[in-house]
């Protein structure tokens, strides 16, 4: 009887336990950098007001108890997820947009994660995350300071949106 109870109350505990995935697209970047020799590069880092977006973002989730960082291999997005790691004292994980094993390896946190992606891909991560279409498709390339938020909790999934920043 007492390994029964205490089975129950184990799987319970486990069930009430939630996991929160705050997912966002990298802040504002610079329009263009030329690299030596006058080449042009796609991996361009923040501007100004990326920057302070990335602290705002630093700010709003200090307090998010935040176990795991992930972000694409850019200047932008890593740059995005700095200050957070930083205040943390966690490492920036790279990971790849179309790994299609990354979203299960998601659900098999056990901790809160920050996932920093780009205009087509948040929406992906966001709609696989919750099970269902929760944001229609790319994000407006000109529109930053979106949070996504996707909670788990045992096998129930909720979404919620804030804005984040100026």
């Amino acid at each position: 009887m007492y390994k029964s109870l205490l089975f129950v109350a184990i799987v319970f505990l486990l069930s009430c336990k939630t996991t929160t995935y705050y997912i966002v697209r990298h802040a504002e970047k610079e329009s263009s950098t030329t690299m030596p020799g006058n080449v042009m590069t796609s991996d361009v880092p923040l501007s100004d007001e990326g920057r302070q977006r990335a602290e705002a973002l630093k700010d709003l989730l200090r307090g998010e108890n935040i176990k795991y960082i992930f972000s694409t291999n850019y200047i932008r997005t890593k740059s995005t997820a700095q200050p957070l790691a930083e205040a943390f004292n966690v490492h920036i994980e790279i990971y790849d947009p179309k790994d299609a094993s990354f979203v299960s390896r998601l659900k098999s946190l056990d901790g809160n994660a920050l996932i920093v992606g780009h205009s087509n891909t948040v929406d992906d991560l966001v709609n696989e995350l919750a099970g269902k279409k929760e944001i229609s498709g790319d994000l407006p390339d000109s529109e930053y300071g979106d949070l996504f938020i996707v909670r788990k909790k045992g096998n129930q999934f909720s979404f919620e949106k804030k804005h984040f920043g100026r």
